[in-house]
């Protein structure tokens, strides 16, 4: 496949950006996508690519992971809208805020970056359990939801790919589990912990806005909108906290079983997808029980709730929907291996690792998935560790890495879609915000690695 694969994935980025518009960016990608995969194949003509587009929207939608993630994305709604009516929010952040837990901004971000790190199970667990733990508090101290999403976003990923006990760790070790290397696969994996630079940069910078309490660029502009607002988006008198922690902590712990379940007994195995679902409808159901068992809602208020809350994030899922299948189709098209060739067989030896960490954030920006980076990267960059010797933690960190660094930069990242849905933020506003700190990290992670290729290669 030629330069016409990354195509797709720069018109989903120029009419983002053109007309604010993300949906509109994914269809027009998605078609794109499916005209270039006709006309590169036998005789079709590209004039039957709506038709194979929305083809590939239900092949995308039968697949079982994808259509719990869908679900998932769906049930959110009608928990948050459970927690938020119930008056649940409102109780927990007074409540927080007499035990002097949350009394300042400062005591907030922590509170929210910590409850991030707690649950690193799963990336949208953590992203979904701090965002709605959170958007009370950082309501009551008027601080934007750009600047929850940032710190939920910012926090989950890096986690989840450092403490690896984990989904992550798993699909990672599996992909070098099929090679011959110096070492077991394990030590090689745990030894990309301190070398992960663009990780641990990103979590740095994050608790610097927390303990500085400074934001810049256009977060700090979101800020200042958000001080000039007089009211707070949670009007429901205060009730119970319960209603808010019983079925966070549901979700939580349930989904710690879901994964041993799944697992056969050990947490790295258990899938992801279907324990995140499961305990999510869990939690849902432990919501519902709650507001039927005191009072708070008749039944058909609580199922008109729930409903409501759903279609509140109907545009969100439908982004979700169609960042799957862009997805799929630019796999079929070849996207990620045209953009892996950027590293070159001819590149100096120690430009090699800080090449492949480019590589990486290329290709999860224009396709919008990290694990889909792992994918491709990890076979490209493991023959480079036996054939020039390289270090292999080094090499495996600077993929994972730039996985997660164009991930955090992509307009049409289903990461980021999951974030904006937990904070209630807008995607675009999400993405803009979170940009310059993602660069930043970027740039000094690449430049850690030329260092860091110096000293170990030499």
């Amino acid at each position: 496949m030629d330069w016409v694969s990354i195509i797709p994935p720069l018109v989903a980025i120029f009419v983002v950006f053109w007309k604010k518009e993300v949906i509109m960016a994914l269809l027009l990608a998605v078609l794109c996508a499916e005209a270039l995969i006709l006309t590169q194949g036998s005789n079709a003509s590209a004039i039957m690519a709506p038709i194979t587009s929305m083809e590939r929207v239900i092949e995308v939608a039968s697949s079982p992971g994808n259509t719990r993630i869908l679900l998932f994305s769906v049930l959110v709604g009608a928990l948050l809208a459970y927690i938020r009516d119930s008056g649940g929010v409102t109780a927990a952040v007074n409540w927080l805020t007499n035990k002097g837990v949350a009394r300042s901004k400062r005591q907030v971000g922590s509170l929210t970056m910590l409850t991030g790190i707690v649950v690193f199970i799963e990336s949208n667990l953590s992203v979904l359990t701090s965002g709605i733990f959170a958007r009370g508090l950082f309501d009551r101290f008027k601080m934007s939801r750009a600047r929850l999403a940032y710190i939920i976003d910012s926090t989950s990923a890096p986690v989840c790919i450092l403490i690896l006990l984990n989904g992550w760790g798993a699909f990672v070790l599996s992909l070098l589990d099929t090679y011959d290397l110096p070492g077991t696969s394990v030590s090689i994996l745990w030894g990309t912990v301190p070398l992960n630079f663009y990780a641990l940069i990103t979590l740095a910078i994050v608790i610097y806005t927390i303990a500085k309490d400074k934001v810049h660029g256009p977060m700090a502009r979101e800020e200042l909108e958000q001080q000039k607002q007089e009211t707070t988006v949670d009007t429901e008198p205060a009730t119970k906290a319960r209603f808010m922690i019983l079925p966070l902590l549901t979700m939580v712990l349930s989904m710690v079983g879901f994964m041993l379940w799944t697992g056969n007994g050990v947490l790295a195995e258990g899938s992801g997808s279907k324990s995140v679902l499961y305990a999510t409808v869990l939690a849902t159901a432990v919501a519902y029980l709650l507001l039927i068992g005191h009072r708070r809602f008749t039944h058909h208020e609580a199922v008109n709730i729930g409903f409501k809350g759903m279609g509140e994030l109907l545009p969100l899922v439908t982004i979700v929907l169609l960042s799957l299948t862009l997805g799929t189709s630019l796999k079929v098209l070849g996207t990620g291996e045209f953009v892996a060739g950027i590293v070159g067989e001819y590149l100096p030896v120690v430009l090699i690792v800080p090449m492949l960490f480019l590589a990486g954030g290329v290709m999860s920006f224009t396709t919008g998935s990290s694990w889909g980076t792992f994918a491709i990267l990890i076979p490209i960059g493991v023959p480079l560790i036996q054939s020039l010797g390289l270090p292999p933690s080094l090499v495996v960190a600077a993929i994972l890495g730039g996985g997660i660094f164009g991930d955090h930069c992509s307009p049409i990242s289903d990461t980021s879609a999951v974030s904006s849905i937990a904070a209630g933020c807008d995607l675009l506003t999400h993405v803009r915000t979170q940009l310059p700190y993602a660069l930043v990290a970027g740039g000094l992670t690449l430049a850690a690695y030329v260092v860091a290729s110096i000293l170990m290669i030499g």
